[in-house]
């Protein structure tokens, strides 16, 4: 049987999207699907959505922050996600991490560029906007830093985080986390349970 491919439109400063590639792993071995990452570049959709981050937009409504802050921990306590923390730098600039995740694809060493940044900005509460800060991150994790820092500013890849974005918008999304399984778009942690039994549903398991 062929498995469920489930695309994951994610970007770096969103701490929802670190918290859901924390928990695609266990998801992937219960429901055999195989998640496909595409970079995209969250303040870019938001203006194509015209949309703001939770932060910005509930600025006015305390409850509502508080309430989020508590579904986070939530979240954090079921999945025993422990390493995370607040990055005191947020909200960051991630353009250069998300072209460099592009580069990362065609260096093939996407998956550990990914962990390697995520761990970066929701584990050590590193300056992820700062180049120096990201390549000494790349160099201890053992990424060649200067090759993905270079074939980032190529212009086949800041184009394609551009039409991932446009696409990402095209298709109805709006933020980040997003999954789409085929046509059916998932927004955010709280659609996980959801997205499982659709997928579990497909595949008769």
């Amino acid at each position: 049987m062929t498995p469920t491919t489930v695309e994951f439109l994610f970007d770096f400063g969103s701490p929802n999207a670190y918290l859901c590639h924390k928990v695609i792993p266990q998801m992937a071995a219960k429901t055999g699907a195989r998640f496909e990452y595409v970079p995209i570049l969250l303040g870019g959709l938001f203006k194509l959505a015209n949309n703001r981050s939770p932060v910005e937009a509930y600025a006015h409504i305390p409850h509502k922050l508080a309430y989020e802050r508590l579904e986070m921990q939530r979240f954090i306590h079921k999945h025993g996600l422990t390493a995370f923390q607040r990055n005191p730098h947020f909200p960051v600039n991630t353009l250069h991490i998300m072209r460099g995740a592009v580069a990362a694809q065609k260096l093939h060493c996407f998956d550990r560029y990914v962990d390697t940044v995520y761990a970066s900005m929701w584990e050590r509460g590193c300056n992820m906007a700062d180049p120096q800060v990201i390549a000494a991150e790349l160099d201890a994790a053992g990424l060649d830093s200067q090759a993905i820092l270079a074939t980032s500013h190529e212009p086949g890849v800041k184009e394609r985080l551009l039409a991932n974005t446009q696409q990402a918008h095209a298709r109805g999304a709006f933020g980040s986390p997003t999954f789409f399984m085929g046509p059916e778009m998932y927004f955010g942690k709280d659609r996980l349970h959801d997205m499982e039994e659709a997928i579990l549903q497909a595949t008769g398991r």
